[in-house]
């Protein structure tokens, strides 16, 4: 088994790094992996194999290493596991070996002789062969061939695995043509360089190699064309175990290439050494056309490889903004009831107030959960009207109303296999609640307008701010339905809870928006730290992202000031008895006497007054508005 780390997102995004036997990852310089990112650790984290399975453990960082958005000690990676290290995201790919038991194909300068080229017409393309062979009559081998055709074009057509798609391919052109050995080279993309190669002797098995003449494969490479060998002469009498690269018996070869937009992406070479089986242009003709039918096979799989990987790219680029940040207590207990529900199905019910992160929950169950190959869909509850929160939810047929011109897949179909996130559960109505409880129930719904039922295979994840339990007693939300719901529940603590969190949150959303504003901040001020710590939070997380967004956008320096921050989160500080008094009340008494002395001097232009004290003028005004000082008070105080 092969593996390897592809980074995703960070600094070093789009490079790869093979698993050895042991892999460092850390700030400094002797780790295997080395992240110049203050976040990581000297020494931050390992992979080792441990049984043939490759297994993380965290080194004692500060900072925590993440997989799946969650933190972890030491745990055994799976394939497409994503690991976070600092701002740096990586995902695991493993390559499973196929012991196919290929032949070794060695490229040898061998001089080839009564080498004939051919060239290729459309309408060839009709003339293919099966099994056995050369002694056949042109009229049942032309039937054959056509059966083998179809019979390669079925084989080719199942087949979406580069690495293993050569060697199915030469198997099936081995059991049609009767060559002695055959061999499939493929070139990396982009170059003339040999990427791949398969091979097999039909005499010598897997033990004995196949010699392709170097010659050949750089005038089929190069130019394009086919070639083929009758091989018609015979120097001395046919032997076994002549298949050596310097065996005087003359041997019959064909060479084609695999065209993809009319440049080669490799070829194809067949050999035979007997007189019975000496390959010709029948041969050629239908080897020719299993090699357009190849190619097509060859760029289709390399398209789903490509496609599979920018798929797992984005999904990790995604998930980075879903992993949740802080290392308190009421954390841990979070990440714990995440690694316990995680791998079940049972449906889970979120509480917490606004802004503390409930989706981000649900999207960590859903992408430790083995469903996280699916679609995670997230409908909010409260941001459609009734009507339209139907439709959005069940889909409507075609002619169900008066603007539903075509038929329209719900929420619940999107998400099949998958996981359905349904926020502010609690502003369903009642009717929607009773429609809700019969898809929980049945598994099943019905479209707006519609009378089939349609059978569904969805996880349900559902969040609410509102205390349930007092909407059943008013009658406002059905109780079958919180019962249905309530398999499984928790709580998010709200940020005042966790306020030990709040420095390595306020680390993690500066470095995010220096990183969208293209700015550069080195962190916070112990005076901003102050009163981040301070303010009670009302709004949560979501409150502190955003504060922080706006510190970021519209500071000036290369540090987080107090003064960045909101009015209302400066007022919160100012009058917290925790803060001592003395000190800001001095630090602003200085702010305002240099303020006010360099607007003495200037006559009251705060544009040099910006000047004399080295600021920008921008963040002079924010200044003299977080003083309270107005214009009049400045004349006054000047005069």
């Amino acid at each position: 088994m092969g593996a390897k780390l592809q980074v995703v997102s960070g600094p070093l995004r789009k490079s790869e790094f093979a698993l050895g036997a042991q892999v460092t990852i850390g700030r400094n310089p002797d780790n295997v992996i080395r992240l110049e990112d203050d976040g990581v650790s000297p020494h931050h984290c390992a992979i080792a194999w441990l049984e043939g399975r490759p297994v993380l453990t965290d080194l004692g960082s500060h900072s925590g290493t993440f997989v799946n958005g969650l933190p972890v000690k030491q745990r055994e990676l799976r394939p497409a596991d994503e690991l976070a290290v600092g701002t740096t995201v990586f995902v695991l790919a493993v390559e499973e070996q196929r012991g196919v038991g290929s032949s070794p194909v060695d490229i040898i300068e061998r001089d080839p002789r009564n080498l004939i080229e051919l060239e290729f017409h459309a309408d060839d393309r009709s003339t293919l062969e099966p099994q056995r062979l050369a002694a056949l009559p042109r009229q049942e081998r032309t039937a054959r061939n056509l059966n083998a055709l179809m019979y390669i074009c079925k084989g080719i057509g199942f087949l979406r695995d580069e690495a293993s798609l050569p060697w199915q391919l030469l198997s099936m052109i081995l059991d049609i043509i009767p060559a002695d050995r055959g061999a499939i080279l493929l070139l990396e993309e982009g170059s003339q360089e040999v990427r791949s190669q398969v091979g097999w002797d039909r005499a010598g098995g897997p033990d004995r190699p196949v010699h392709v003449s170097g010659a050949i494969v750089r005038r089929v490479l190069e130019d394009g064309v086919s070639l083929i060998d009758p091989g018609k002469s015979q120097s001395k009498p046919e032997s076994a175990g002549s298949a050596g690269p310097d065996s005087e018996l003359r041997r019959s070869l064909v060479c084609v290439p695999l065209l993809s937009k009319e440049k080669p992406i490799g070829l194809i070479y067949l050999e035979s050494s007997g007189t019975l089986t000496a390959l010709t242009e029948d041969d050629f003709r239908l080897l020719t056309a299993i090699a357009s039918l190849g190619a097509i096979g060859i760029e289709n799989a390399r398209q789903v490889e490509r496609l599979g990987s920018e798929n797992q790219r984005l999904r990790a680029e995604v998930s980075l903004t879903h992993d949740m940040v802080g290392r308190s207590a009421p954390m841990r207990e979070v990440y714990e009831f995440i690694e316990r529900v995680a791998p079940t199905d049972s449906t889970v019910l979120i509480h917490g107030e606004s802004g503390t992160g409930k989706e981000l929950v649900a999207a960590a169950i859903h992408k430790n959960s083995p469903r996280r190959s699916r679609p995670f869909v997230a409908l909010n509850c409260a941001a459609l009207t009734e009507t339209l929160l139907e439709s959005e939810l069940f889909g409507h047929e075609r002619g169900a109303f008066t603007s539903a011109v075509n038929l329209k897949k719900g929420f619940l179909e999107v998400a099949e296999g998958g996981t359905l996130f349904l926020d502010e559960i609690g502003e369903l109505s009642l009717i929607l609640q009773a429609k809700l409880l019969r898809v929980l129930q049945e598994r099943e719904f019905v479209r707006v307008g519609g009378t089939k039922p349609i059978k569904i295979n969805v996880r349900f994840v559902a969040a609410t701010n509102k205390d349930l339990q007092k909407c059943v007693r008013e009658e406002k939300f059905r109780a079958d339905l919180y019962h249905r719901l309530n398999v499984i529940s928790i709580r998010v603590p709200s940020l005042r809870d966790r306020a030990e969190d709040i420095p390595v949150l306020a680390d993690h959303f500066c470095a995010r928006h220096a990183r969208n504003c293209n700015r550069r901040v080195t962190g916070l001020t112990k005076e901003a730290f102050a009163c981040l710590t301070q303010y009670d939070w009302p709004g949560n997380v979501r409150e502190l992202e955003n504060a922080l967004e706006r510190a970021v956008v519209i500071g000036s320096s290369s540090t987080i000031l107090a003064e960045d921050l909101p009015d209302n989160i400066l007022d919160s500080a100012k009058s917290a008895p925790a803060l001592p008094a003395r000190y800001q009340d001095a630090i602003r008494n200085l702010k305002k006497q240099l303020i006010l002395g360099s607007l003495e001097q200037t006559s009251g232009n705060i544009t040099e007054a910006a000047k004399l004290l080295g600021v920008h003028a921008n963040y002079l005004h924010r200044l003299m508005r977080n003083l309270h000082l107005r214009p009049a008070a400045k004349k006054q105080a000047a005069e």
